[in-house]
């Protein structure tokens, strides 16, 4: 990729939440948004400028910028990792009160979706990320793997967090397949208690873990996906930016995927959408409405 300014993509990165909390030592009762190190830091690995694309709405907001402008002047966005998926998201009632997750943030990440989607800009997700996109197209997901997926792997251990692995059978014939020639079978991190149950109508999986079968990656499938398509959409449950080369427990090359998503930015930059157009389904909600009234009314 060009060293100059000028010619690095611009990627945007969904931002994490927390809340105003009065008993917080700094930044006492004020609402913070903020990216994990890693992630960032995968993206700028490939030459990219990364951007954090803060929540436009809320008690505090001024101006008029929208998350529509990022959308306008970004090459890509990426929604990452955090919180869980607030079940009534994809019309369920939370199981357990542990398992309420975070709906503001779901609207912001709905919204912003919807934004990239609407200008036809490439959007991959990352764990969460992965999660909110197969609700953003009509999915829905376990709340927790464990107690409602028979014979359910661990897909995630407090302790070893990052460190926690399980197999990886990847779909014959899926774009993902044909980035790694020969690999059928491989080992990812593991970093999430929620998953996919049903998947997003026009998208397909990619990737399942093995034994279990949930669903570890998919993709917008038809005549929107590609390079050089106005849709490319597509998502890990496991963290690509964890990858570590050279480490003890070998896990799936991290650069395919990384350089597949940047060449679609690439691609859709060098010739940008002149229309914007409607979702080949709706996304849930009417996410951008939904969220400035949520955050105002907060």
């Amino acid at each position: 990729m060009s060293q100059n300014v000028a010619g690095r993509l611009k990627i945007g990165l969904s931002a994490c939440f927390q809340h105003a909390d009065p008993t917080r030592s700094l930044f006492t009762n004020k609402t913070l948004q903020y990216v994990e190190q890693s992630i960032a830091h995968w993206l700028m690995s490939a030459g990219a400028m990364v951007v954090m694309v803060p929540c436009p709405t809320g008690e505090t907001a001024r101006g008029d910028t929208k998350l529509s402008h990022y959308a306008e002047w970004l090459d890509g966005v990426v929604m990452h990792g955090g919180a869980d998926v607030w079940p009534g998201s994809y019309g369920e009632t939370p199981l357990k009160d542990a398992w309420v997750g975070d709906r503001i943030r779901d609207l912001y990440d709905l919204a912003l979706v919807e934004a990239f989607e609407q200008v036809g800009k490439p959007i991959f997700g990352v764990c969460r990320g992965l999660q909110l996109i197969n609700v953003a197209f009509g999915g829905t997901l376990y709340q927790d793997i464990e107690t409602q997926h028979a014979n359910a792997l661990t897909h995630r251990d407090p302790v070893s967090y990052d460190k926690n692995y399980h197999d990886l059978v990847l779909v014959e014939g899926t774009r993902l397949s044909q980035m790694y020639p020969g690999v059928t079978h491989t080992r990812v991190n593991s970093i999430h208690h929620q998953g996919i149950k049903d998947l997003a109508p026009g998208f397909e999986v990619e990737a399942w873990s093995y034994p279990d079968r949930v669903p570890e990656a998919i993709r917008r499938v038809g005549r929107h996906n590609g390079h050089g398509s106005q849709g490319y959409i597509a998502a890990t449950q496991w963290h690509p930016e964890f990858h570590k080369s050279g480490s003890e427990i070998t896990t799936v090359d991290d650069t395919p995927i990384l350089d597949d998503f940047l060449a679609a930015c690439a691609a859709a930059k060098r010739q940008p959408q002149r229309w914007r157009h409607r979702m080949p389904g709706q996304i849930r909600d009417r996410a951008a409405r939904l969220l400035r009234q949520a955050l105002l009314r907060r």
